[in-house]
């Protein structure tokens, strides 16, 4: 071999050595450390469709409903589609790219003997950079990172869409029956002031007795009315996020809150960070950083293309393709002042892999935390309501003995006033918390929640091509 031969293969050497160098792995970082098991859990499985656990039908309906029609997440939708147009832009550059071009003309020559002609030529050039350093390699990788982090946002987007539509349709029910109640309260309130004027008629009691019954009944009305606002509310809000217009009915009034089912099956920490899909998310963006970097660091190193064209030109159709002109080119381009643009980008992905790296890490706190304050909350939550119904039954008895002390004239009608208000407060406070014990089942749900494919609605008007199928996150 020749001393330029074996120069040349030394080269070659170091030249792959060094692109072997620039490759990174996709990281999978221990994050933290992670505990054991949580401090609670239930023995029911949680199913990917969460919200099917409470055994609601009218939930089920408006969920998928919701699922379908959601403006909101029609757009993340969309955000997929452009991750995935993105990835097919990027794994275009790893291969070649040919063009074509052909032209036709006639000349015309002004002489004596006016000679025109025709001029026909065709021509093809391919373009092919050598991927030797893997920048393009590694833009590819990340654009793959980024539509699987996409299709992790969507599934994200539609667990947290379902709970905003649970938790929307349970204080909707919640205040059908404020109402029901409220007003059971106004008609016995009522009741009772006609008795007390007619007694104040009778001589038996004093006017102030009568005046504190009619401010009940009022402050009784009031609470009606604030109570059908707040109605009116969430019913605009459900029919929001349901894609429909705030005027619209999505479902017939419901009185009843539901009994929770059993607390579901938690599972050990280890496994959400693979079941949550916003964790899964903040991981492939991770991994996409990692590979800019390396795209980065690439990006400081000669770049290698080969050119090839074909040119065939000819004054006749039948004899274009007669002649031809081919050649091939190689190019080397590599930087040598750039004012340490490179070495600053180089610097800047990897604080952006920093960045992301401590985010995941925070996000990764958060989730566990999530579980953590909703077992605690649905605890307590379940600790007030059995206080709630304790005081329920003290005071209903508080009720008899103080009404019969004020027939009797040894306490005041201002006493008896007390303990009624303080009675049917308590039974609002008592469906309140219930309500707010299925927020909390609805929060550790979410926290929960994972392992499910959220499929693509039809939309009306929606041209087949712009339509994908989702994959499931690798």
């Amino acid at each position: 071999m020749s001393v330029q031969g074996r120069h040349l293969c030394i080269g070659l050497t170091c030249v792959l050595l060094l692109a072997g160098c620039i490759s990174v792995p996709e990281r999978t970082p221990d994050a933290v450390l992670l505990p054991a098991d949580f401090s609670a859990s239930g023995a029911a499985p949680l199913p990917g469709q969460w919200w099917e656990s409470f055994g609601d039908a009218t939930l089920n309906r408006l969920v998928e409903q919701s699922l379908a029609n959601n403006f909101s997440l029609q757009s993340v939708w969309a955000r997929l589609d452009q991750a995935a147009a993105v990835e097919r832009i990027a794994r275009a550059e790893l291969f070649p790219s040919v063009d074509a071009e052909g032209s036709a003309g006639r000349s015309w020559a002004h002489n004596d003997r006016g000679i025109t002609g025709n001029n026909y030529a065709v021509g093809a050039m391919a373009s092919y950079e050598i991927d030797l350093w893997g920048r393009i390699d590694s833009n590819s990788k990340a654009a793959t990172l980024d539509r699987r982090a996409s299709e992790a946002e969507l599934t994200a987007a539609g667990i947290s869409l379902s709970a905003e539509v649970a938790s929307t349709w349970y204080q909707l029910v919640e205040q059908y029956g404020q109402q029901a109640l409220v007003a059971n309260q106004l008609d016995t309130n009522s009741r009772v002031l006609e008795l007390l004027t007619l007694r104040f008629r009778r001589g038996k009691v004093g006017a102030t007795d009568v005046l504190q019954q009619r401010q009940l009944v009022e402050s009784n009305r009031g609470e009606l009315a604030n109570v059908q606002s707040l109605i009116g509310i969430f019913e605009h809000r459900l029919a929001i996020l349901l894609g429909a217009t705030p005027d619209s009915r999505a479902a017939a009034p419901q009185q009843q809150l539901i009994s929770l089912p059993p607390l579901p099956e938690t599972g050990i920490p280890a496994e959400l960070i693979q079941r949550r899909p916003d964790l899964r998310q903040g991981l492939y963006r991770l991994q996409a950083t990692d590979q800019r970097t390396a795209a980065a660091v690439a990006d400081r190193f000669p770049r290698i293309s080969l050119m090839a064209n074909t040119d065939t030109t000819s004054s006749d159709v039948d004899d274009l393709f007669d002649n031809w002109l081919s050649n091939l080119t190689g190019n080397l381009v590599a930087p040598v002042i750039d004012g340490g643009r490179r070495r600053a980008e180089v610097d800047r992905t990897r604080a952006v892999t920093e960045q992301s790296l401590n985010d995941y890490r925070q996000q990764l706190l958060d989730a566990l935390g999530e579980v953590e304050d909703a077992l605690l909350r649905e605890q307590q939550q379940r600790a007030f309501i059995e206080s709630l119904d304790k005081q329920l039954v003290l005071s209903k008895q508080v009720i008899g003995r103080v009404r019969d002390s004020y027939l009797y004239g040894v306490v005041d009608y201002l006493r008896v006033l007390d303990v009624l208000v303080t009675n049917q407060n308590l039974e609002r406070n008592r469906l309140t918390a219930q309500r707010e014990l299925i927020d909390d089942r609805i929060a550790l749900c979410r926290a929960l929640a994972g392992g499910w494919t959220l499929e693509r609605p039809v939309v009306a008007g929606e041209l087949p091509s712009t339509r994908i199928t989702h994959v499931n996150p690798e």
